[in-house]
């Protein structure tokens, strides 16, 4: 488990922007059995990723026109119940993190894993998520 003192800053990198942190496996189930769509962003450490991750979600939420209902994060290596039960909604796709999700109606319709981002900028990523708001959310 990593150190509050470097988790928190990347931590408040996404809730400072209006994601909600899901910390336990009973976060995760009641946040994914509401209707609508719900945006998770397993947050990472990885600088390599992660540092090209956060951004890129933060772009898309705040220039996309369409965009999802709720927004949420977990971080793995920290909140590791709550990471757990969301991979547990990401199979057949192996751990990932950074990773980033997108649920409608509690399934998944949209996966980014950790290779999709590593070597990619925020913008490609944005870009990428832009896309699928615009396929799934209203």
């Amino acid at each position: 488990m990593y150190p509050v003192e470097i988790v928190q800053p990347m931590k408040e990198e996404l809730t400072d922007n209006g994601f909600n942190e899901l910390l336990n496996g009973a976060d995760v189930e009641s946040q994914l059995q509401k209707g609508g769509t719900t945006l998770v962003m397993i947050n990472s450490v990885c600088g390599c990723s992660a540092g090209t991750a956060r951004p890129g979600v933060l772009m898309a939420v705040h220039n996309a026109t369409r965009k999802p209902d709720f927004l949420a994060t977990s971080f793995a290596g920290f909140d590791t119940e709550a990471v757990q039960t969301i991979r547990q909604h990401l199979m057949p796709y192996p751990p990932s993190s950074p990773a980033i999700a997108l649920f409608k109606d509690g399934a998944l319709v949209h996966y980014i894993e950790r290779h999709q981002i590593e070597g990619r900028s925020a913008q490609m990523i944005a870009s990428n998520l832009i896309s699928a708001f615009e396929q799934y959310c209203n």
